[in-house]
This record gives structure tokens, sequence and C-alpha cells, in this order.
């Protein structure tokens, strides 16, 4: 008798549209623009030259999708009924980790894409890290009989300098699992730590974000609002028209954390004039530096056009006194 293998081997099947179901909590969007118009052109054309993969439904029938959403709202636009899918068997850990790897090989990908992205990513990557025996045996007897009673292995470290020690074994592999994320995805640790700042945002601000009204880098701040605090920021924005920048953002942080957050203060802060709302008049030196001594500081530059624009403001004042 034949010994089985354990070596998967994908199957692809001609499968009708209607038989995929979208990813759950799927975080990159399928938009009708300028794109999905030229894919839906070329599957008219020459059909779909790249299976769709998906894998058995595992909440009830047909096949829950993990990668081809565009090519499979592309041809539900063309009219194509039926479309090669890849059917791979993988749990819930892998089906994340592949559909996030599938989508962020795309070209124009929104922060809030990329946020949901690493966040679904690195959980099932941590979950997929997580020993399961601590508690079995009698060592899960005992943590029965004592529920408050946690048990975390140890694992034995040596720091930079040579010194021998101990860590948590979880922590520490939340640790590589962070560090293996930003070495596949070419961010630092700290860049995908803010990326996954932005899923604490109400939609109505990371709309925002998406849209460029709003930076990466005040967002990150702004996303630090309680959820409550977060909705009144944003009809304080509506109704200003004006949205805060970084040091606001920080001071808006500040204060939420030590619970002095109103209505009132937001209002007084975004309130507040920004230096880049403040009209400037830009000269390029090349006009004026030949006026000017050569050792002359650009300070002094300043100073001395502040005082000639004073005295002929004074002058023309006389002028106006003697008529």
């Amino acid at each position: 008798m034949e010994g089985k293998t354990n070596t998967q081997v994908d199957e692809i099947k001609n499968l009708k549209l209607n038989q995929l179901i979208n990813f759950k909590d799927h975080p990159f969007k399928v938009e009708t623009n300028t794109e999905l118009f030229e894919l839906m052109q070329s599957i008219e054309k020459d059909g779909v030259l790249v299976p769709l993969l998906a894998r058995p439904n595992p909440n009830g029938e047909g096949y829950e999708l993990i990668s081809g959403h565009r090519r499979k709202a592309a041809c539900e636009w063309a009219g194509v009924t039926e479309v090669p899918v890849i059917v791979r068997d993988l749990d819930n850990c892998q089906a994340v980790i592949a559909m996030v790897d599938s989508n962020l090989q795309r070209e124009n990908i929104k922060p809030s894409e990329k946020a949901f992205a690493y966040r679904m990513k690195l959980e099932a990557m941590n979950r997929q890290g997580k020993r399961v025996d601590l508690t079995s045996c009698q060592l899960g007897t005992k943590l029965e009989d004592n529920p408050t009673l946690e048990v975390h292995k140890i694992i034995p470290i040596v720091d930079e300098d040579g010194v021998w020690g101990i860590d948590n074994f979880e922590k520490n592999s939340e640790k590589r699992t962070d560090a293996e994320l930003a070495k596949q995805v070419g961010e630092s640790q700290r860049q995908i730590h803010r990326y996954i700042r932005l899923t604490y945002l109400i939609p109505k601000i990371l709309d925002m974000v998406d849209e460029g009204k709003i930076a990466f880098t005040i967002a990150v701040e702004l996303s630090y609002l309680k959820e409550e605090e977060q909705y009144e920021l944003h009809a304080v924005m509506d109704l200003e028209q004006c949205t805060p920048s970084l040091s606001q953002a920080n001071r808006l942080k500040r204060m939420s954390q030590k619970g002095e957050l109103d209505m009132d203060e937001m209002y007084n802060i975004l309130g507040e004039e920004k230096p880049n709302q403040r009209e400037q008049i830009k000269i390029q030196s090349e006009k004026l530096n030949k006026y000017f001594p050569a050792d002359f500081t650009e300070h002094q530059k300043v100073e001395l056009i502040e005082k000639l624009v004073k005295d002929w403001h004074t002058a023309q004042s006389l002028k106006k006194g003697s008529r």
C-alpha cells in the first residue's frame, strides 16, 4: 500500500463568480477607476491571464477569495461569469498572510489599507507563533484549579554586553515577529506600528488621511484621542474648515491623556493662527545680495530691510500729514 504524501498540489478550477465570497474584513478597497476600466478591457480582449486565489469557504458553501478582488470586479463589469481559480487549503492565519502579501504588491496603496493590512498580518504571524502546550497535562490542571495563576515560558537571552539573562517567551516572540514583518515589507518596526495606529482612527478622520487632507504624522497623534473625542474633533474641523498642525495635534493628544480635552478646547486650539497660514513675501536673495556688504549675515539683511521699509512708511505718513 502506498503511503500518502504531504506535498500540497494547487488545484485550478473554473468557478462561477457567485461561488466566490469576498475575504472577511478585506482592507484593500476596489474602486471603479481608470485602472479597473483598463483591467476590464484587458479581460474582455484576452480573458483572465492570472488565476485568482481562493480557499474552501470555512463558513459554508463556495470559496473565500484571498487574492483577485479587482479581477473579480473587472470580470463582473465585463460580463464574464466564470474565472480560473487556484484553490488552496489554508487555515485562517495562512489565508490572512497570503491575502495581505498579494495585495501589498499594488502600486497605489492608501494609508488606511496599509494600516489594516499590517495589523492583520502581524496579528496572524503572532498567532502562528503562539505556544499552545503550556497549559497541557499537569500544568493545565493547575491553571484550572487556580485561574489567577498565569504561567509563561521563559527563555535564556544574551544582551549586547554578553550578559546572560531570561525573557518572557511570548513577548520575545512578538518582538521577533515585528522584526520579521519589518524585514518582509521593507519598513522599520517603528513605522509599521505608526501605520497600525491609524486603525484606531474613526472612519471619517481616516478618510481624510486617505484623501491627503490630514498628514500621516498628524493622524498618528490624533489616533490617541478617545473615539468620542475624535467625533467631536471631526465636527469642529468641519465647522471651522481647518485641520490641526502637528504641534496642535500633539497638544490635543496630551490634553486627552490628562482628561482635559473638550470641544471648547478644540475650538481654541484649531482657532489659533498657524505659521503656514500667515501671509509671506518671498524675495530671491540673488536680487538683493549685490546691495548688501559682503560680510552681512542673513539676520542683518532682514533687519536692514525692515528698517528701510519702516523709514519709508514714516516718510509716507509725514507726506500725508503735510497736505
